[in-house]
């Protein structure tokens, strides 16, 4: 039996709503993205900084950066709980992913704020 050290005592249906939830929001985010350039065909550079210097896009840009942080942790949790049963192992994979997920949302947050 898989132990919960590293679930921090969620409940697998908390894990299932987080991955439905991010999902969506990735989703919309991604046809947010696509409607922007197909309604832009002749997009330049100015057009495409512009549109990214909008709060509105920066937020929503932050929330579909921090959902795709939480949908891959989900993700790779539950692939590591089933598949590494050797706890040590476990444990450096789910340190490395959360290492490199936690990088790339702050990398994100200095892109997208200039921060």
């Amino acid at each position: 039996m898989v132990t919960n050290v590293t679930s921090f005592g969620r409940s697998g249906l908390y894990d299932w709503l987080i991955q439905r939830v991010t999902a969506v929001v990735l989703a919309a985010y991604s046809i947010f993205l696509i409607g922007f350039l197909i309604l832009n065909p002749d997009l330049n550079y100015a057009q495409w900084s512009e549109f990214f210097n909008s709060t509105c896009t920066r937020i929503f840009s932050l929330l579909a950066l921090l959902s795709l942080g939480a949908h891959a942790w989900i993700g790779l949790w539950t692939i590591s709980t089933d598949y590494l049963k050797a706890m040590g192992l476990r444990f450096i994979f789910q340190a490395a992913c959360g290492l490199v997920m936690f990088i790339y949302v702050v990398w994100g947050v200095q892109i997208l704020w200039g921060l």
